[in-house]
């Protein structure tokens, strides 16, 4: 079995590091160099930064935060949020981001995952992937865009084989339905997108037990395991999360 990693999640607006639930109703929960920082240093393997309104705004993401965030840290950082273009990538990369994730801007012109992958390689390429239940779709999962205030018209778990047919690397799908609630990853959908592709799956969206950990791998197939508000709160630590997998007989790095 792969190793399982731990990956934070900065969910970032006006330069702060906010948290809502469902995508809505945002707190504050800190500064992003400091928080950064803070997982590094508790065992963190990748930290995502996502510069959640920047869609919305209609705006390319911020690089000032993406720099002063790189320079703390020096594990893999996945940044998203207003990404569009193949020089967006550049940018976003020569800022300090290691891989990049699209969303919004993906589902508009597939045709840029393919270019993307082509000119940075895959493993710089994430595909991110909104959704929420909808029983007309045959999956029974509607793609969302737009920070989950569009419907896409598309079956997500199609989109996500589609992707990786593209060429992304890593598959990061949220499920609207658990966002911030910390009840649970929406194992159904992780497990959907898991069994169509091969990629690394990042289980996203719900975590607030340390069992939920360890379900988003052995019923969800996911690889990465993505958190914020369970770490932000300092309801859990890192080290607790790798600690506990390590004992279930998962392999993690220390």
């Amino acid at each position: 079995m792969s190793i399982i990693k731990i990956m934070p999640c900065l969910d970032m607006k006006h330069g702060r590091v906010v948290k809502g639930v469902h995508f809505v109703n945002l707190r504050d929960a800190g500064d992003p160099v400091e928080n950064a920082a803070f997982y590094q240093k508790e065992g963190a393997d990748e930290l995502a930064m996502l510069d959640i309104a920047a869609t919305v705004e209609n705006r390319k993401t911020r690089l000032e935060w993406i720099k002063s965030v790189s320079s703390v840290i020096d594990i893999p950082l996945t940044v998203g949020g207003g990404i569009s273009t193949l020089e967006d990538i550049e940018l976003v990369l020569k800022a300090g981001a290691d891989k990049i994730s699209m969303n919004s801007a993906a589902v508009k012109n597939p045709d840029l995952v393919r270019q993307a992958a082509k000119t940075f390689g895959s493993d710089k390429i994430t595909i991110a992937i909104d959704a929420r239940r909808n029983k007309a779709m045959p999956s029974g999962f509607e793609l969302v865009v737009s920070g989950g205030t569009k419907s896409a018209g598309k079956d997500a778990v199609d989109w996500a084989k589609q992707c990786q047919d593209m060429g992304a690397g890593v598959v990061l799908p949220t499920s609207m339905d658990g966002d911030g609630t910390q009840s649970g990853y929406d194992i159904e959908f992780t497990r959907a997108i898991s069994d169509v592709v091969d990629v690394p799956v990042v289980a996203s969206g719900g975590a607030g037990k340390i069992e939920h950990f360890y379900e988003a791998v052995i019923q969800g197939g996911a690889r990465i395991l993505l958190a914020a508000s369970v770490f932000h709160y300092r309801i859990l630590s890192i080290g607790e999360v790798k600690e506990y997998l390590r004992g279930k007989g998962l392999q993690v790095n220390l």
